[in-house]
């Protein structure tokens, strides 16, 4: 139930229970979004898992604030983009670990299509985490489905600006994925 806004935040204020339901609602529907995006930023899946849990306190702790002045969808990667900033530049040089690769899952019943999707699923990720955190932001956000007008919104930048930087992230990406090919 939403009761009246108090008068001095235009908030309109929302039961305990509705809180509780519209974030249940919002982890069932973005919460696989919000995980892959913490991958982006992460190697390990121990720190994965903490990031994703730093994510959803904050999205828990900003709900009663939102306005509705932005889409609910919008509103959610900007939180995530904004902890996920916050996690690089606080942690400190992380060692990877080889069997450490995020799990893509393939639904076809060929192992041997599993496998390669598996394995192409991981290096562009790894080529992804190679990228600076600005383009970076723009492929993960951009491969989430969000248009140039949500990914603008949640970095704070232009659609342009958008565009420009997703198509140097795309060549950024094929340098790294042609140098990683070349080393195998």
């Amino acid at each position: 139930m939403t009761l009246p806004d108090d008068g001095s935040t235009g908030i309109p204020r929302r039961s305990p229970d509705d809180l509780q339901h519209w974030f249940d609602e919002i982890l069932r529907q973005y919460g696989a979004a919000l995980s892959r995006l913490a991958a982006s930023y992460t190697r390990a899946s121990g720190e994965r898992e903490d990031l994703l849990q730093d994510i959803v306190f904050a999205v828990w702790r900003a709900l009663p604030r939102f306005r509705g002045e932005s889409s609910e969808r919008t509103f959610l990667f900007r939180i995530a983009h904004n902890r996920a900033i916050t996690h690089v530049a606080q942690r400190r040089p992380a060692t990877v670990a080889t069997d450490d690769e995020l799990e893509i899952p393939d639904t076809s019943p060929d192992p041997e299509r599993a496998f390669s999707a598996h394995q192409e699923g991981g290096r562009l990720l790894e080529a992804i985490r190679q990228l600076p955190v600005g383009y970076a932001q723009v492929v993960t956000l951009t491969l989430e489905g969000m248009s140039y007008a949500e990914v603008g919104e949640v970095l704070g930048i232009s659609e342009a600006n958008v565009g420009a930087r997703l198509t140097r992230s795309r060549e950024m990406l094929r340098k790294v994925l042609r140098t990683a090919d070349e080393r195998h």
